[in-house]
């Protein structure tokens, strides 16, 4: 019998699935396996690190969405999480500056017009960081997006077709970093 209760429990670790990973380093910053996002557990779906001028980190980087999700439809209502902590001090102005020139980078025209009104809630939002804070960009479905920082809540804009263009800085056609959306999409 004892012999059965020792096979039987070396198959189960032999043969049981591997346990989920609590946490993630980037660059000597730690990223949760998961996060809460209304009640809803969002996975870890990729990380990065953003540098600037090649040699400069700028900052890191971990996406969170509500289920694997095919990088060309990361963009559209699906429930995600992006967190940005930053290795050097901005001001405030430069990510409202940053953020008006991302956006427009990914729309039309016409788009940019309807938006506008939007993008300047979102700019208005931003504080200034200093090393080790954390940005949050949260989008629900059907409730917009919401800007955190350092767990404290800033304020949302609301729109399916705003959380679009925001994440759109990070994640569209033409993001801030091609490589740091590959990181994130999984894709690199």
């Amino acid at each position: 019998m004892k012999s059965i209760t020792v096979y039987l429990l070396a198959t189960l670790v032999v043969f049981a699935p591997p346990l989920s990973v609590a946490a993630v380093d980037v660059e000597g910053v730690r990223f949760d396996a998961s996060v809460d996002v209304g009640g809803q557990q969002l996975e870890l779906h990729g990380t990065g690190l953003l540098r600037y001028m090649v040699f400069i980190r700028a900052y890191v980087g971990a996406l969170y969405l509500e289920s694997p999700v095919p990088s060309e439809q990361v963009l559209g209502p699906v429930a995600k999480q992006l967190v940005l902590e930053y290795f050097h001090p901005i001001k405030k102005e430069d990510f409202a500056k940053a953020t008006r020139k991302k956006i427009a980078d990914n729309l039309s025209p016409a788009e940019l017009a309807a938006l506008s009104p939007r993008i300047e809630e979102l700019a208005n939002l931003y504080q200034d960081v200093k090393p080790g804070d954390r940005y949050a960009l949260t989008h629900v479905p059907g409730e917009g997006v919401d800007l955190s920082l350092n767990g404290q809540w800033l304020g949302r804009v609301d729109g399916d077709d705003f959380a679009r263009a925001a994440f759109a800085i990070w994640l569209g056609a033409n993001p801030i970093d091609t490589r740091f959306r590959d990181q994130l999409l999984g894709d690199a």
